[in-house]
């Protein structure tokens, strides 16, 4: 998490060229320019030339969009399509739900109520996910299934609602999905990561380091960033 107080980045900090804050890289987005001037996101933080980097919330990267803060931060020519927040946000959920494929392929994940309940009682269970178009019931239902499983520990399984039911039956390959009960192992690690990139994004979540907090909305606060003015342009670190 960004650190108060510090106003100079370190090898493993970056300076974000709306905000002036600066976090760690896991917190923003690198952009490099593509051979036609236009910014491309990298998200794997992998792609060869400078790099700008942009608080991994959607509403600062359309500032960024807005301000023309890319060719101010590349002090080059740089153009953003005004489809860049959306864009980015498309990608990221496409990367949710192909970690989710990879979890469905490792035979961590259960759908249809019978086996999600029959999961809880038998494996440990890295976090359900529900579909964004389902209804209450259902959910309550798992949760009560949740409570006779693990008691108090309940609360610390994580829901993940990000998705509709349609998106949850091309990642998994099945029709009607609606719940998935989501087994422990490291593909699973992987894809609750993703989501957590995912909600971040989108405004969605404000707990990082707090699994019994549902991946769905709620208000995201900055209270953890600097304050203090520091320089923001671009870098030539990955």
């Amino acid at each position: 998490m960004a650190r108060a107080g510090v106003l100079a980045e370190t090898e493993s900090e970056r300076t974000c060229i709306v905000t002036r804050q600066i976090r760690a890289p896991a917190e923003m987005l690198r952009f490099v320019i593509g051979p036609d001037e236009s910014v491309v996101p990298d998200l794997k933080r992998n792609l060869p030339g400078r790099g700008v980097w942009v608080t991994a919330q959607k509403p600062i990267v359309a500032e960024a969009v807005k301000r023309q803060a890319f060719a101010k931060g590349f002090k080059a020519k740089a153009r953003a399509s005004a489809t860049l927040p959306d864009d980015i946000d498309r990608l990221l959920e496409q990367s949710a739900l192909q970690s989710l494929s990879i979890c469905n392929k490792a035979g961590l994940v259960s759908t249809g109520a019978a086996k999600v309940e029959k999961a809880i009682a038998s494996a440990p269970i890295a976090a359900m996910v529900h579909a964004t178009d389902g209804g209450p019931d259902g959910i309550r239902k798992i949760g009560q299934a949740l409570t006779r499983a693990y008691g108090e520990a309940a609360v610390s399984v994580p829901r993940i609602i990000l998705f509709a039911s349609s998106q949850l039956d091309l990642a998994l390959g099945r029709s009607n999905v609606i719940h998935a009960a989501l087994k422990s192992g490291a593909a699973s690690k992987a894809f609750l990561e993703r989501c957590r990139h995912l909600a971040h994004y989108r405004g969605e979540i404000g707990a990082e380091t707090a699994p019994n907090v549902d991946l769905t909305t709620a208000e995201m606060t900055g209270s953890d960033a600097h304050s203090g003015p520091v320089e923001a342009g671009a870098d030539d670190r990955k």
